[in-house]
């Protein structure tokens, strides 16, 4: 499609509808490679406006863009908010009657709607097609395109069907694919899949600079959640756990701890799923304990914080779901309680899937990077951004590695000795058989094959099992050991041991220590940041008038109630900030606040004015 808009007009689009002056890093270059008719595949960080990008050039593009998203309340969600800010979108999905679907349709053909949203699987109806005929579709964006990779964390066949859809339109719109993490081969993928014809490809990067990062090891999960939701009473957070059964035992025990929780998994009826993210998205319920199958879509801006009761199956995956908190830029609190049983439960899962062989040491290379990332004594944000590929970054200095003062310790003895033993037996084992040879462990399978009779045997007789096997880990997760994407993973060196035994290099680690005693499992010692937080003791911690945050919160409470909308698609938190900053005490004044466009102003700037005016 040959097009060449002026960028100006985009400009005054997003001043107009969005209520902000300037574009973000990333969203310019996209949305000029858009109105030029070029292709666009764009990874951006949660919360960095991936939506704006094609949701702008909609506006100015003529006829109605096709918007592909996975999720029916992602879809509402938006619709909802743009329609909010004066521009007239509309969805078709499951969720309507046939005669809903059918009007949707006839008012789509009559050109009242600038943006539509579709789920994949509408793509294969035929009459959904056939109106497909009927339309100017200038450009289709697709929404969460990681979705298309069979690289990718969440891999859905029916995106297949967004090729095949350009058949049925006369003119090949513009196609523009969105995601929020995605390695270069998923990237790659992404292209290959939809058909992109060379696009202009932004990365804005990984980092998100308000996010905390934390892994904690060894504490009693219950205790340590208990203790964390208390000092965050009234935030809204998720806590994911990797099973049904798990998300049904911690929401039955938050509640009988008098703590307000709601519940999300595939094995629950659909209206009781839908309930349950409803009252969630309105602030009726601020807590929900989740498996992934609450995942794509969460449009929520306000989440404080998310837990992972249990550790995901790789790092993307992992990514996707923390990055849900801190949406509205605000500080987020990001926790990975990990134990062993996760390592079990995750390889569990693939071997029960029905994925091919390839796909499985895929999958155990993934695992085993998600569990370096948990034994890793670095930066855990640089550690994540140079798993997407980012090579130069600087440590976030926010995360529970960067902030621990524990007191580094030369462990070049210890290193040397398990560097030894692994070379004793050829780097053929495991992590647990490498500590029962150093610890002297009276093992009938060691006595078997000799290994009692190695020179390594017991040379570490001292430390306990566990201590040799947490000794281990750090070495893999500190990169000098990796281990082998299989099944039964083996232990081998990386290049960074011959650092250390040629070149005299020196490896460090922390002391362990103790957790606090209401948090640790059976006395067990681990790493903690415990009651550590960036966002405050409660849901206006941050505020710099907490008491007009609150009053301006209430009362877009009731706007939403009445309106049967989510408070975040009236203002986010964000903007209800900017508003107890600024203190606008008229309607000029209250245009200047970032985030409140002519539409919404018009709607709702009296009423907050009001509420500012009392407060001063």
């Amino acid at each position: 499609m040959s097009l060449n808009l002026n960028f100006e007009g985009a400009l005054q689009a997003l001043r107009t509808y969005f209520g902000y002056d300037a574009f973000r890093e990333g969203q310019r270059k996209l949305i000029e490679a858009l109105l030029q008719g070029r292709d666009v595949l764009g990874i951006m960080p949660t919360g960095a406006g991936k939506s704006i990008c094609y949701q702008i050039p909609a506006v100015l593009l003529p006829g109605v863009t096709l918007v592909v998203s996975p999720l029916i309340s992602l879809m509402k969600d938006q619709v909802d908010a743009l329609n909010e800010t004066g521009i007239p979108a509309a969805y078709i999905n499951s969720s309507l009657s046939l005669a809903e679907t059918n009007e949707r349709m006839r008012q789509v053909a009559a050109g009242r709607f600038k943006l539509l949203y579709v789920a994949p699987e509408r793509l294969e109806s035929e009459h959904f097609r056939a109106l497909v005929r009927q339309l100017e579709i200038p450009l289709i964006a697709v929404d969460e395109a990681h979705c298309v990779s069979q690289w990718g964390h969440d891999f859905r066949p029916s995106y297949m069907t967004i090729v095949r859809l350009l058949r049925d339109i006369e003119s090949r719109p513009i196609m523009a694919a969105f995601t929020a993490t995605a390695t270069d081969v998923v990237k790659d993928d992404i292209v290959d899949r939809l058909k992109l014809s060379e696009p202009v490809r932004v990365t804005t990067g990984y980092a998100r600079d308000n996010l905390t990062l934390s892994v904690v090891r060894g504490a009693d999960k219950r205790q340590y959640i208990s203790h964390f939701l208390r000092e965050r009473a009234g935030q809204a957070g998720i806590i994911y756990a990797s099973t049904r059964r798990e998300v049904d035992g911690t929401h039955a025990w938050l509640n009988g701890l008098g703590i307000s929780a709601g519940k999300y998994h595939a094995g629950l009826p659909e209206e009781d799923r839908a309930r349950t993210q409803d009252a969630f998205q309105r602030d009726d319920v601020q807590v929900i304990v989740a498996t992934n199958a609450f995942g794509m879509g969460i449009d929520k801006s306000n989440v404080r914080f998310v837990i992972h009761h249990n550790m995901p199956k790789n790092l993307e995956a992992y990514y996707q779901e923390a990055g849900r908190a801190g949406r509205d830029g605000e500080p987020g609190d990001c926790v990975l309680l990990f134990s062993p049983q996760d390592v079990v439960t995750q390889k569990f899962f693939i071997e029960q899937s029905e994925a091919d062989e390839e796909r499985k040491r895929n999958d155990y290379r993934l695992l085993n990077e998600m569990v370096q990332y948990a034994h890793t004594g670095e930066c855990l944000q640089l550690t994540i951004v140079r798993y997407f590929g980012e090579e130069n970054g600087e440590p976030c200095g926010r995360c529970a590695n960067c902030t621990d003062d524990r007191e580094m310790v030369d462990a070049t003895d210890e290193a040397k000795l398990v560097f030894g033993c692994i070379h004793k037996l050829s780097q053929r084992f495991g992590v647990t058989m490498v500590a029962k040879v150093l610890r002297g462990a009276k093992d009938a399978k060691l006595q078997q094959f000799g290994f009692d009779r190695l020179a390594y045997y017991g040379k570490m007789s001292g430390q306990t099992e566990k201590a040799i096997v947490q000794l281990i880990q750090s070495l893999i997760g500190d990169g000098y050991l990796r281990l082998t994407d299989s099944q039964y993973p083996v232990v081998q060196f990386t290049e960074r041991v011959r650092d250390v035994i040629e070149q005299g290099e020196r490896v460090y680690r922390r002391v362990e220590r103790e957790l606090p005693p209401e948090l640790a499992r059976g006395g067990s010692s681990g790493r903690s940041r415990g009651s550590r937080s960036s966002g405050g003791g409660s849901a206006r911690g941050y505020s710099e008038d907490p008491a007009l945050f609150d009053a301006l919160r209430q009362l877009r409470k009731r706007i939403a109630d009445g309106e049967r909308l989510p408070p975040f698609v009236i203002f986010h938190d964000a903007v209800l900030q900017e508003m107890c900053r600024v203190k606008p005490r008229t309607e000029s004044e209250m245009r200047g606040v970032k985030g409140i466009g002519e539409a919404k102003l018009a709607k709702y700037g009296q009423a907050f004015l009001e509420v500012i005016r009392a407060h001063i």
